[in-house]
């Protein structure tokens, strides 16, 4: 009921509307990386830059695994939206990270789309970020505008309620509409009605001057 619940809220809220878009938009997320770029933790070492050819091959993420390229691509996207060089913590480098997940949980659902484990760590990751979208809108709109925009995401407001549905609320919805609709075409004969009345009443009559006594 809990993972039903969730995509409920996806579905009508927005972005979180993540499940409504098509995941190959992000199938890509780490094919993108050139495999001659440096693994994170070797990038910022000069010494790696001057290595032999077969070392330096070691390095590169043509040899890396699925977890280092992920950590790259996390890199990444806390680069385009964190505060200043140092910061790791805030809640910009929060959501950049979570992006790269949810977009990796999507990439690995496109192909397993059984794996309900995996799936139920996507979304509560999504639910997660979203919570994290609403503080930063509600305390810096301007950082959560390059955020959105720098990382792709469409934020819309959640509605003001939930509903399930059922196929007894659909039925009771479609009687409710039939029984709205009898009566509004019941309110309209009476107003006819009482049009035809109200024109009938203030058709003009004949007038004859009364005839008065003469002093």
């Amino acid at each position: 009921k809990t993972v039903q619940y969730i995509l409920t809220l996806l579905f009508i809220s927005g972005d979180e509307t993540l499940l409504n878009q098509p995941v190959r938009q992000y199938a890509r997320q780490l094919q993108d990386l050139h495999p001659s770029l440096l693994k994170h933790e070797y990038a910022s070492v000069p010494l790696a830059q001057s290595v032999d050819d077969v070392v330096k091959k070691l390095l590169m993420l043509e040899l890396a695994n699925h977890s280092e390229k992920l950590c790259l691509k996390e890199e990444q996207l806390i680069a385009k939206v964190r505060r200043d060089e140092n910061d790791r913590s805030s809640t910009e480098v929060n959501v950049g990270i979570l992006t790269a997940r949810i977009r990796n949980f999507q990439e690995h659902l496109h192909k397993h789309p059984k794996d309900k484990a995996n799936k139920r760590w996507m979304l509560m990751a999504i639910d997660s970020r979203k919570k994290k979208l609403k503080f930063l809108r509600r305390t810096r709109y301007d950082s959560f505008e390059k955020v959105c925009q720098e990382l792709g995401i469409t934020y819309t407001f959640p509605p003001e309620y939930y509903r399930w549905i059922t196929r007894r609320w659909l039925a009771k919805k479609a009687f409710c509409n039939k029984v709205f609709q009898e009566v509004q075409k019941q309110k309209a004969e009476q107003r006819e009605k009482q049009r035809a009345a109200e024109a009938k009443g203030k058709e003009p009559r004949s007038y004859t001057e009364p005839q008065g006594t003469v002093a």
